[in-house]
């Protein structure tokens, strides 16, 4: 084989890509949905206000979209996003240890729920998924006011990060 011919199958190689790409498989959404309803999430935790955060969080998100209205009631819509908070834990994953005492450093929180997008009248749904789940660190204070700061601050970030993450799964098939 020629030395030009090689060059040219080599080009096209590295032309065509490696076939990886961070990109849904298109949207899922049917195209006549322009109003969503977004009910306060269901809350199996008894976490004070985690449905109202997290619901917050996923209403914000879908109105980045600017495609639809968004409304907090599943009633005068053409698809609804029912959410259940399945479970909340703060585990601690890090300690120090001074004399005879050992205390934690950093805690893991972790957020599960069961969501369906269902567009309204349709038996079946859109996108659901029974155990969709998303994780956060932080630091512990050495101070007990700091304690709640802290989880409170990675709460914010974890119900915006379930709500990234739950809003690009609906509308972009991942």
């Amino acid at each position: 084989m020629n030395q030009g011919v090689a060059l040219v199958a080599v080009a096209a190689v590295f032309a065509s890509g490696c076939g990886y790409a961070l990109e849904g498989r298109g949207i899922t959404s049917d195209p006549s949905i322009k109003r969503i309803g977004v009910p306060l999430f269901k809350d199996e935790t008894g976490r004070v206000d985690l449905d109202a955060r997290v619901t917050e969080a996923v209403v914000g998100e879908l109105l980045k979209r600017g495609r639809f209205t968004v409304v907090k009631e599943a009633t005068g819509v053409d698809a609804v996003v029912d959410g259940t908070i399945t479970s909340f834990d703060a585990v601690p994953i890090n300690f120090t240890s001074s004399g005879e005492t050992t205390e934690a450093t950093r805690y893991a929180i972790t957020l599960r729920a069961r969501v369906v997008y269902r567009k309204v009248g349709e038996r079946e749904p859109i996108w659901e998924n029974a155990s969709l789940s998303i994780r956060d660190e932080y630091d512990l204070d050495a101070s007990s006011a700091g304690f709640f700061d802290r989880e409170e601050q990675s709460i914010e970030r974890l119900a915006e990060s379930f709500a990234r993450r739950l809003v690009a799964a609906m509308l972009e098939a991942f």
